[in-house]
């Protein structure tokens, strides 16, 4: 996964694992675009409004980049 979207994901997973991820193993790292979108798709749902706001810009983001890349 790119280095940039890592940058964007792991705090947000960081900050919302024990509210929205807590079922997952505690190490729980996105490595792949599947597993980031899982994640997300978990804090946006069983998170707050502030990581809903957040998650939503970062999953545009990520459609955008990867779009692009699967488009070239």
């Amino acid at each position: 996964m790119d280095d940039e979207i890592f940058e964007r994901l792991i705090p947000l997973v960081t900050q919302y694992r024990d509210r929205c991820l807590w079922f997952l193993r505690e190490d729980f790292i996105p490595n792949t675009l599947k597993e980031a979108f899982f994640a997300l798709d978990c804090i946006e749902r069983y998170g707050d409004r502030e990581a809903f706001i957040e998650v939503r810009r970062l999953k545009t983001w990520l459609s955008q980049n990867f779009s692009e890349t699967s488009a070239s």
